[in-house]
């Protein structure tokens, strides 16, 4: 993949949203050293409705699979907002997904899918292949269906 992150982002016709205050008394992203570490984010932005509601009841696995590109999304946007660009992401290092399902929904890795598609979309694979966990949870803010939060390496030269 030639591409930057950023270039390869247009050429999918996708857009970084605005940057979200912290909903408490943190911050959406902090670095350390070369790594990134990114706050729990959800499927929530500033022109569309936040989705709600438990995935394997009233959401699909699908719904929720595009659920968690938007939260990606909005990874990304305080990623850029803190580096300057993702172009200056040196790799996807880990990806903690939490989907707010029913009792005995099992299928919480395709939901986070959706999350890890979209990285190696972007990044390719050398730069957005990633450790992953995928949980399922009782109830998440808001009711929201995905919290993903990641942790990315930095570099200094884009």
């Amino acid at each position: 993949m030639t591409a930057s992150p950023a270039a390869r982002l247009a050429e999918l016709g996708l857009v970084l949203p605005p940057l979200r205050k912290p909903a408490g008394n943190f911050t959406m992203a902090r670095r350390h050293g070369d790594l990134l570490y990114l706050s729990g984010q959800g499927p929530g932005g500033s022109n569309v409705s936040l989705p709600h509601g438990k995935v394997g009841g009233e959401i699909g696995v699908e719904e929720a699979y595009e659920h968690a590109r938007r939260v990606t999304l909005n990874l990304l946007a305080a990623a850029d907002a803190t580096l300057g660009s993702i172009d200056r992401i040196g790799g996807i290092i880990k990806v903690l997904g939490f989907v707010n399902a029913v009792p005995d929904f099992a299928d919480h890795p395709s939901v986070i899918n959706g999350c890890s598609d979209l990285l190696l979309d972007i990044f390719g694979a050398d730069r957005g292949r990633h450790a992953r966990s995928a949980i399922g949870a009782g109830s998440l803010p808001s009711r929201i269906t995905v919290e993903i939060e990641m942790i990315v390496s930095c570099v200094e030269d884009a």
